[in-house]
């Protein structure tokens, strides 16, 4: 059995639990199984499944090779159907990673739009705060925000934040606004770790200042933060999109705004072995239609 086919029997046995299962969706003995998983393991010199008498379960580095396994083998049949000429629509299985706000608010219901568009799509949808290695994780596409590092990532830019400091009306009423960033000294600082992990707050117009505020409140979420300050409890640094509806609730007060720094993009980036999938290519068009149209941007 070649490398490729091996490959396909250790999706079966990862997808099914269990070599049982896989022979019989497979069509293939237990033994032609077994003999096929072990021939990729002796090839790579480690473990992929650990195999008890009642279970199979793949060991770390096996989930690795999985989504490794399915990437090769999803390129394959993708530049099969293309070079025969056959429909691209997309099937199989597409992994998306983004923020974990942003991706609730506005990805979910690009993926809800492309699944029901694409009966035969599954996605798997990644929502973190982490920069995700797309490679490592086996993530097809991922939305990013900030300036990009260099890489071998094909990238779009589809839009823009800009990162802003909020307070509510009745805090702002009962402390006063900050005229310049070094009067945040002054006031109660809610710091959401995920943006403020440095805690160095830079700010554009003249000057362009840098103050490094002690936080009275550090969470690890961004929903928190911007709850956190709508209860009165201080000033917070957020995106834009993640303040928006406070904002125009009325529940929300932009602070310093005449020294918001300049807007960050927003990309859609993947790997260049994924250029030609049906898969990636049906997300990239979708996403980038429906988050260039969105007010991302405080007015």
């Amino acid at each position: 059995m070649d490398q490729l086919d091996a490959m396909r029997v250790f999706v079966a046995v990862a997808e099914a639990g269990g070599f049982a299962a896989a022979s019989r969706r497979l069509r293939l003995s237990s033994a032609a199984t077994s003999r096929a998983v072990a021939q990729l393991e002796d090839r790579l010199g480690l473990m992929l499944l650990a195999r008890t008498t009642r279970s199979v379960r793949l060991t770390e580095r096996g989930a690795v090779y999985l989504e490794t396994c399915r990437r090769v083998l999803a390129d394959l049949d993708d530049g099969e159907r293309l070079t025969r000429g056959e429909d691209a629509d997309p099937r199989g299985v597409l992994t998306v990673s983004a923020p974990v706000l942003f991706g609730r608010l506005h990805v979910l219901p690009v993926v809800e739009a492309m699944m029901r568009r694409h009966p035969r799509l599954d996605v798997r949808l990644m929502l973190s705060d982490r920069q995700v290695s797309l490679v490592e994780e086996g993530v097809d596409v991922a939305l990013r925000i900030g300036e990009l590092a260099d890489s071998a990532l094909v990238a779009r830019r589809v839009s823009a934040v800009q990162r802003v400091l909020v307070a509510s009306p009745d805090y702002l009423a009962a402390r006063g606004a900050p005229a310049t960033p070094a009067d945040l000294e002054g006031h109660d600082i809610v710091a959401f770790e995920g943006v403020d992990a440095t805690l160095d707050w830079r700010f554009g117009g003249e000057g362009r200042q840098s103050v490094r505020p002690r936080p009275r409140l550090s969470v690890n979420s961004a929903d928190a933060a911007v709850a956190a300050v709508e209860r009165g409890l201080g000033i917070t640094r957020a995106l834009s999109y993640q303040v928006l509806d406070g904002l125009a609730a009325g529940r929300l007060a932009l602070v310093l705004q005449a020294f918001a720094p300049a807007p960050i993009p927003v990309s859609l980036v993947h790997p260049p072995t994924r250029l030609a999938s049906p898969n990636v290519g049906a997300f990239m068009t979708a996403a980038s239609q429906a988050i260039a149209r969105l007010p991302l941007l405080p007015n």
